[in-house]
Formats: C-alpha cells, structure tokens, sequence
C-alpha cells in the first residue's frame, strides 16, 4: 500500500536490510518424508509407490506425494466486484480531481464490493476460474491458500472457499502479510510441493481494503479496491521447475509507516464483581493509517533490490525478464522500479489505473489479464514483486505454464 503524497524519489539508494532464509522442514502436516531417488524416476506421471521407489510406468494421473519435484504456474482467474469507483465520484466526497488524483498515483477508477458480494464470492470466483484454465478438478486440489489481510471472518476464509469451490480433499489455511501476500502464497505454495509432496495449490490474493478506509482522507481513500485472483500451482518434474527465484524479506521497524492498529470500545459489561480491568474492551480496527513519503521511500529503494537478488538466486541477468509485474501501488513506484531495472515500459505489465491498489490481489489480478489478452505466454519469465504493510517484501522469478 503506498500513498499519494509525496512523490519525490530518495536522494541515495540505502541497502535494505539483509536477512538469511531457513529452510522449510520436510513432511510438514504430514506429507511424506523426504526419499532419496535418481532424478530420472521424478515422473510427472507417476502414480504409485512401491517400496519407496517411484513407478514410471504408472498410468493414473494423480500423482503420489514425492519430495523433490519442481513446480509450475498453470493456470490463473480472477473477480471484481460491480461497483466503480471513479476519481469523479471521489471528488464529491473529498476535495480532490481526477487530475490529481491521477497524476500522483496512476489511478482513475477502482472497484468497490456493494450489495451482497463477499470477499469470500470474490474468491470462489477467481479460484473456480484459475481451475477451468488449468483444466484441473476441485477434488484433485490438495491445498487451498488465502492471502488475505481482511477475511470475511475474523478466524480465516480458506475453509470457506474450498468448500464452495469443492476442493473436498484439500487443506486449507489463510496468510497475511498484507500487499506481499500473494507473493508469499506462491513461495508456500510451492514449498509445499517441492518439500511436501502436495500436487495441486490452489493460491488465492483477495482484499477488500475498502471497508478499512477513512472515505474522508483523500490520502488514502483515492488508493484502495477491492479484487481477488487466484493461480493454480502445480508439481511437474525438476527441469519444468518454474520458480527460478526468490526472495523475501521483513521489517518490522517499518510499521509505524503504514497500519490498521486495533483499538478499544468501552465494556459491554457494566458489572465486573470488582475485577479490575476486567473484563477486555471489545476490539475494533482503526481505518489504514499510512506515512505517504515513508512508504514510498521504502518502496522504490527496496523492490529493484528485492527483485536483483531474487534474480542472483535465479542466475539471471535482468535483460531475461520478458514481464516486470509489480504490486499495483502507485505507477510512479512501478516506473522508478522498471527504471532502475532497466526495463522498458512495454515489458511492464499494470493494469492500475482500472483497480487502484487492491493489496493480495493486484498481482494475479494483472497477471490474469494480462494472460487472458494474449500477452504473457507460456515460457515467459516474469519478476513479480509485492510490498507492503509490515512491513514484508518481497520478489519472485517464475516461468509461466
């Protein structure tokens, strides 16, 4: 999330802060542990095991959960709400224009849920897409992943939307990390797979950051949409692997810049038997809270690195980038991000100006589009990056289908 204001870039590049990456336990929820075989019986066709050796000769196609496979991105959907938001319409609530609003942040309209639509019908909807692309059945997912800041339930919507999807045999669970959400969902994902043996992630970035803004600040309220997109994440062999990349990093310093704190209602108990403090005010969430120049700051300064380290891992020069797609915060930071990277304007892929800022989902909210028009295709490699709240950041390099 970045704001309007403040759109200076940083006189010096300050090294964001290096941090090392563990890694992830093996057999985690159960999955098999990890079986030491020759790269050759890694089959993407497989289907059965015996004595802890993998047939290549197995017909079926669900595949048995073997550590070790790669991971591909094969498939993507996504949904809006029916409500548009235009900069016009902003500027008969809050003194503000199209024009400006415009020339500091690239936006001109954003979606808005109304009526009856759910964060969680958003969801179901994008998943469900991300499926039919994939030509994958509900029942053959094995985990379904929300990242999300602002669930219809204080508790999660995963197990809600792979219920209405149909995933019956598949887990569930929900990540926050604000804006970096869908990045850090795709890395899970496919930890997962290579380290757990799953087959199917079903990856989903919803937000509806509307219902948390303050509709009087013309900071912030011009910013923010509402959307969801989903990816589906598949096991394929080592040499397919299409996660080429990554890195992520935190800090935590940075949260005074950009928060939605709680804060405390009076007791709903008049009568507390003398108790002190007790018993706890009811807990509410204050409207987003952002330091404009701060977060801009941070976020030209730490995403070109993000994204040169995620491509040192992956022993790429930045020249092999076919697609920048960046979280959709403000197109000054997506452009000073391309510059920086050398890469020209027509590899970047942004889709801003029609959704505003819509947090976890902006990026396979772009990407599905941008997959849909014909314009990423398969064997695209593409540098994504999200950043935010938190604050978290960080990147990936992935090779599309």
């Amino acid at each position: 999330m970045v704001a309007a204001s403040s759109l200076a870039l940083p006189r010096a590049a300050v090294p964001c802060p290096a941090r090392s990456r563990a890694g992830l336990r093996a057999g985690f929820l159960g999955f098999a542990p990890p079986v030491a075989l020759p790269a050759q019986q890694l089959r993407c066709c497989a289907s059965s095991v015996n004595d802890g050796v993998v047939s290549a000769e197995a017909s079926k196609p669900r595949l048995p959960r073997v550590v070790g496979m790669g991971s591909k991105l094969v498939g993507c959907g996504s949904a809006i709400p029916t409500l548009s938001i235009s900069n016009d319409n902003l500027s008969k609530i809050v003194e503000t224009s199209d024009e400006w609003i415009a020339a500091r942040t690239g936006i001109r309209n954003r979606r808005v849920l109304s009526g009856d639509e759910t964060l969680r019908g958003l969801s179901v909807q994008a998943a469900q897409n991300a499926l039919e692309m994939a030509q994958v059945k509900a029942e053959d997912v094995d985990i379904v992943i929300l990242c999300t800041s602002t669930p219809d339930d204080l508790f999660g919507g995963a197990c809600q939307v792979l219920t209405e999807v149909g995933c019956i045999n598949a887990f569930g669970f929900d990540i926050t990390a604000a804006c970096s959400g869908f990045i850090v969902g795709l890395l899970t994902a496919t930890h997962f797979i290579k380290g757990g043996g799953a087959q199917n992630v079903l990856v989903v970035g919803a937000d509806a950051l509307s219902k948390y803004v303050d509709w009087t600040d013309r900071g912030t309220c011009i910013l923010f949409g509402d959307a969801a997109g989903a990816v589906l994440v598949q096991a394929c062999s080592a040499d397919e692997d299409g996660l080429l990349g990554f890195s992520v990093q935190s800090d935590g310093n940075g949260q005074k810049h950009l928060n939605a704190v709680t804060s405390n209602d009076e007791s709903i108990l008049s009568n507390t038997n003398g108790v002190a403090g007790f018993p706890p005010k009811k807990a509410t969430y204050s409207c987003i809270q952002m330091n404009g120049k701060e977060v801009f700051r941070f976020a030209v300064r730490c995403v070109p690195q993000s994204i040169e380290k995620a491509l040192e891992e992956a022993g790429l020069p930045a020249s092999s980038i076919d697609w920048l797609l960046l979280h959709q915060a403000n197109q000054r930071i997506i452009d000073a991000a391309a510059s920086r990277l050398d890469i020209p304007s027509d590899k970047v892929i942004s889709n801003l100006a029609n959704y505003g800022n819509t947090s976890a989902a902006s990026i396979p909210l772009a990407l599905d589009e941008a997959v849909r028009s014909g314009k990423v295709k398969s064997g695209d490699i593409i540098a994504a990056s999200g950043f935010g709240a938190g604050l978290t950041w960080g990147s990936a390099i992935v090779k599309w289908g």
